[in-house]
């Protein structure tokens, strides 16, 4: 499984804005020219996450986001999953599918469940703050 270029760029970005959105809000000009992430594409990801209620956008002068909340309680599943990746490792178990149509003798549905399960699991366990307190000692160093 391989998750797709969206979804790391999301986190990227979001990294990006905890790291430098401490006293005012940050441009997505510059978390484009210091992450080299398209302005575009970045746009499109900021709209899902405000609407995902992870950014705040400020308007005018000066404007740009910051975070809707404190990084500790931004998890890196939730990032992933507003920006509209999903976390299940085969399509028929995706959220909001019709699901399988062969799951009461499918013999491979539960080991496909669990590792979506595990998926999630792991980047639930991950928060903003952790990445972020990462790529401030890679700053340091």
């Amino acid at each position: 499984m391989r998750l797709s270029t969206r979804a790391q760029y999301a986190v990227r970005a979001m990294v990006d804005l905890s790291l430098y959105a401490t006293d005012k809000p940050v441009s997505l000009k510059e978390i484009a020219q210091r992450e080299d992430i398209p302005l575009s594409y970045l746009e499109q990801l900021f709209f899902r996450l405000k609407n995902g209620g992870i950014v705040t956008s400020i308007r005018g002068p000066g404007g740009g986001y910051i975070l809707a909340r404190n990084s500790a309680l931004i998890k890196v599943g939730e990032i992933v999953v507003t920006v509209e990746e999903p976390l299940s490792p085969v399509a028929c178990m995706d959220e909001g599918s019709t699901g399988c149509s062969r799951v009461s003798r499918c013999v491979t549905h539960n080991i496909w469940k669990d590792l979506g399960e595990r998926i999630r699991g792991f980047l639930d366990a991950i928060t903003l703050e952790d990445l972020t307190h990462e790529a401030r000692e890679k700053l340091e160093s």
